[in-house]
């Protein structure tokens, strides 16, 4: 990135990215214009990293998660690379937090967390981060119906084959065809609808 003078030396910034879309994008941008190195962390990186939570209990289902943490990893990296930053401008890590103590073996614990904030899980997790004493930058704050394109949403599209592709970068749209993503998704909707 040309901007040389950057707010913070190393900011943190997380999500599910359950189907990388270009909003993500505009928030992983964000949070990198503020920063020299941004670390971007995938949460919900395995089922063992995934709680329910009151807030949002649906954040944990399988239909909710159908991607892998490494192929989170690729399609962020390459939307990224996609973005032309470098790959020294960024790290990507698993990023648990739904067990916030462990966040310390991911992150170094005097970056700055970036978040945004659309509902009760947003602002939970900005609780969560404080708790621990950790520095907080909300991007944004605004109401749900104000958030943008949704993960969920999509899922839903591609389900019912409805048009999905511009709702993602052209990497991950490749990658979602390479993968047969929406097979997966569908055979989950079904799985899910079933029980």
């Amino acid at each position: 990135m040309p901007n040389n003078k950057f707010e913070y030396d190393l900011g943190t910034i997380h999500g599910r990215f359950q189907i990388l879309h270009n909003d993500h994008i505009k928030f992983l941008m964000a949070g990198k214009k503020l920063c020299k190195h941004l670390i971007v962390g995938i949460t919900n990186p395995d089922p063992s990293l995934t709680k329910d939570h009151d807030s949002n209990p649906h954040r944990s289902t399988p239909l909710a998660n159908p991607l892998t943490y490494y192929e989170r990893y690729v399609m962020i990296k390459e939307a990224l690379l996609e973005e032309e930053l470098n790959f020294s401008e960024f790290s990507i890590v698993p990023f648990p937090i739904n067990v916030p103590e462990l966040l310390k073996y991911y992150v170094p614990m005097d970056v700055v967390f970036f978040l945004s904030i659309y509902d009760d899980w947003g602002r939970q997790k900005k609780v969560y981060l404080e708790s621990l004493g950790l520095k907080v930058h909300v991007l944004w704050e605004v109401t749900l119906e104000e958030k943008g394109l949704s993960g969920s949403d999509i899922r839903e599209s591609m389900v019912k084959g409805e048009p999905w592709e511009h709702f993602l970068p052209t990497t991950v749209v490749k990658l979602v065809k390479k993968w047969k993503i929406i097979k997966r998704i569908t055979e989950l909707n079904q799985n899910e609808s079933s029980i």
